[in-house]
């Protein structure tokens, strides 16, 4: 009868096992398929760039929906910007590239825009940080 409750216990276990790396190996599947597009959204983000910088200085109706469009579609894939402008310093979603006159700790400006892909950071804003001297008011 002992022998009976052992393999019986050891069957237990090895079902709780079992069912154990079921739920990892799902849990592994879903960050792979979440995480699979990262490296190719990351190269684009230099294309998105891109695109902004020349719809700055060109003024373009065309590519400003072209810019939107490619815009939409990377929302689709759960990459989202980084909201920095004016916001305090973050190092986990932030990298400083300059101290500059201004508010403590804030952001001053943006010199590189950073992105989270599912709540993860994909590429650091690069920003300039606030010293603490106020600016002069006109």
């Amino acid at each position: 009868m002992k022998k009976i409750k052992d393999l019986e216990l050891k069957w237990k276990r090895a079902l709780a096992d079992y069912h154990n790396l079921e739920k990892r190996i799902d849990k592994e599947k879903e960050f792979f398929v979440k995480f699979s597009n990262a490296q190719l959204l990351g190269n684009l983000l230099s294309v998105l760039d891109d695109f902004e910088r020349a719809e700055k200085h060109l003024k373009d109706q065309g590519l400003s929906l072209a810019v939107n469009k490619f815009k939409e579609i990377l929302q689709k894939e759960n990459l989202e910007e980084i909201k920095a402008q004016g916001e305090e310093f973050n190092p986990e979603l932030m990298e400083a590239t300059e101290i500059v006159k201004g508010p403590k700790n804030r952001v001053v400006e943006v010199v590189n825009k950073g992105y989270l892909l599912n709540n993860k950071v994909l590429r650091v804003a690069k920003v300039k940080v606030g010293g603490g001297e106020k600016t002069k008011e006109n």
